[in-house]
């Protein structure tokens, strides 16, 4: 039966590929002392049991898998990267390479202290780091023939270091890091939710509930109501984010503050359930909403124009101005608060329901409006990872040392590039942000399905050997850059601690760790911290992966 099972895994690739995902993803979602490994780890060890019996996958899938998953990275982080050096980028990005060097340096001391094999030393800062792309990046070196492997090590060796040091440390990289983020604050005396409620009393944050939107209809029949003005109501009654249209003899109004409302007047009002429970029915009686008046768009909104970028939310008063509720507020794919003092930057992604009038009106302020379309642009997405590769090849000698970006410096510059041009010109390089995920997570997945089936083979091996050696060195490479960030972030850029943490979740590319973090806080304020390191770890840490394996 084994034989049979084995044979036919071996004769399908399809067929090992989607096993291990599935089995990949139900490993790495079982919880375990209050954490989960991830889909990234489950398949990983899903992927090491199976090539311990001698199943491999063709190169060129994990190639591909490489290419879609890199390039994704860069193109996500495009719309940001410039835009977030000119503004106040330079802390996030000195944050996120002290993280990354203080990291990088560990691991190589380690390497050469512990006399670690080739390539262990990659494996240890990307499990330590947690990070998926410096995995990605120093696979893909040594496979790719950018870096050679050291004398008397066949490519298939190194590889094999590479993954049993991340596969051994990547476990305390996530729970250690969720640990200290967890005791950290406590221990300090820091309390992350009144931190961030100062952050967010400080910005007029007001959380819109995200929930879903209903229209309904209420006549005046209150006469208390019609005896004050209308910004008196308003201050009342409203939340600040729901939409209110007054009409009259079928007529929508202006909306002058100081007019009042008559008996018989009409409130078109937009918003979450919870709003209509909170005193707007007042007003008077609900009566039914005609129809013509229901008939509501939704629609992705994306930060553009450079009158926009800096803007304050509370500026665009987007239920006063364009009669449309905010449901989301995302930058680089992680959902903000809703605060009105939120300044919006390039990339930044509104979600909105309301009239299609109105949301047309607010991507003319803003930028560009993305409807349900599902092309994507597959001669830009092809053609930016074809000269992705390309720049890869590129190197020059130095010292009789070859230097150049590499694969993955090829394809996440590409990806940067192609990313930063579409925000500009939003008609160009189209990817949906639900293509976008797929392509990341499914080519992060099939690599990482090659990377444990060629590693499966002699990983008993490299643990029994080097295993109890590893894991003191992946302590370090953990919680060193973390306490060390935390130190810089707090004594010398001055961040507050809920932003702060967030930042180093995000320079460490753990988006696992945010979780905790947003929940201790009680906030989704330690997330804005987090996308301001995110965008730029990604190129660092990816960088980091290739330049590491120069020094052993």
């Amino acid at each position: 039966m084994f034989e049979v099972v084995h044979q036919t895994l071996q004769a399908q690739p399809v067929l090992l590929i989607f096993v291990l995902i599935g089995l990949g993803y139900l490993i790495g979602g079982i919880r375990v002392g209050g954490f989960t490994l991830g889909p990234v780890a489950g398949v990983l060890f899903a992927g090491l049991f199976f090539g311990h019996f001698g199943l491999r996958l063709s190169p060129d899938a994990q190639a591909l898998g490489f290419a879609l998953f890199i390039f994704s990275v860069g193109y996500q982080a495009g719309p940001r990267f410039f835009d977030v050096l000119r503004t106040d980028g330079l802390k996030y990005l000195s944050l996120a390479g002290i993280i990354a060097l203080t990291g990088f340096t560990i691991a190589v001391l380690a390497a050469y202290l512990l006399e670690l094999q080739p390539g262990t030393s990659a494996g240890m800062l990307a499990g330590g780091l947690t990070s998926s792309p410096t995995l990605a990046a120093a696979q893909e070196a040594i496979r790719a023939g950018t870096i050679a492997p050291p004398e008397g090590w066949s490519e298939d060796a190194v590889i094999g270091n590479i993954t049993t040091g991340y596969a051994i440390t990547y476990i305390f990289g996530l729970a250690g890091l969720i640990a200290i983020i967890k005791l950290l604050p406590g221990f300090l005396g820091i309390d992350l939710a009144e931190e961030s409620r100062r952050i967010e009393a400080a910005d007029g944050a007001k959380e819109a509930p995200p929930t879903s939107v209903s229209v309904r209809t209420f006549r005046v029949t209150n006469e208390e109501m019609i005896r004050r003005p209308k910004h008196e109501l308003a201050a009342e009654l409203w939340d600040g984010f729901s939409v209110i249209v007054q009409m009259r003899d079928g007529k929508v109004l202006g909306r002058d503050p100081e007019e009042r409302l008559r008996l018989g007047d009409e409130l078109l009002v937009m918003g979450p359930a919870e709003f209509f429970t909170q005193g707007i029915a007042r007003i008077g009686e609900e009566v039914p909403t005609r129809p013509e008046l229901t008939r509501m768009d939704s629609a992705q909104v994306v930060v553009i124009e450079p009158e926009a970028v800096g803007k304050r939310l509370g500026e665009l008063a987007l239920a006063l101005r364009y009669d449309v509720f905010l449901l989301h507020l995302r930058r680089s794919g992680v959902e903000l608060p809703k605060g009105a003092d939120l300044e919006l930057h390039k990339g930044d992604v509104l979600t909105v329901a309301g009239p299609a009038a109105g949301i047309d009106r607010l991507g003319q302020a803003l930028g560009h409006v993305e409807r349900d379309v599902p092309e994507t642009d597959m001669v830009t997405f092809a053609t930016g990872i074809a000269a992705g590769v390309v720049v890869g090849l590129v190197s020059i000698q130095v010292g009789g040392i070859s230097i150049g970006l590499g694969s993955a410096g090829g394809l996440v510059a590409a990806g940067i590039l192609i990313g930063f041009l579409r925000s500009v010109h939003p008609t160009f390089g189209r990817l949906p942000e639900a293509v976008r995920w797929i392509f990341m997570e499914f080519g992060l997945l099939l690599f990482m399905a090659g990377v444990g089936l060629r590693a499966g083979g002699d990983i008993v091996e490299t643990f029994l050997q080097a295993g109890p050696k590893l894991v003191i060195a992946g302590i370090f490479v953990t919680s060193v850059p973390v306490l060390l960030g935390f130190l810089y972030g707090r004594r010398v850029l001055r961040l507050n601690p809920a932003l702060l943490l967030g930042a180093i979740t995000g320079s460490m590319t753990s988006g696992a760790s945010l979780s905790i973090v947003t929940k201790a806080a009680r906030s989704s304020v330690p997330a804005l911290g987090y996308t301001g390191a995110y965008a730029f770890a990604n190129v660092l840490l990816t960088i980091a992966g290739s330049l590491i394996l120069l020094f052993g």
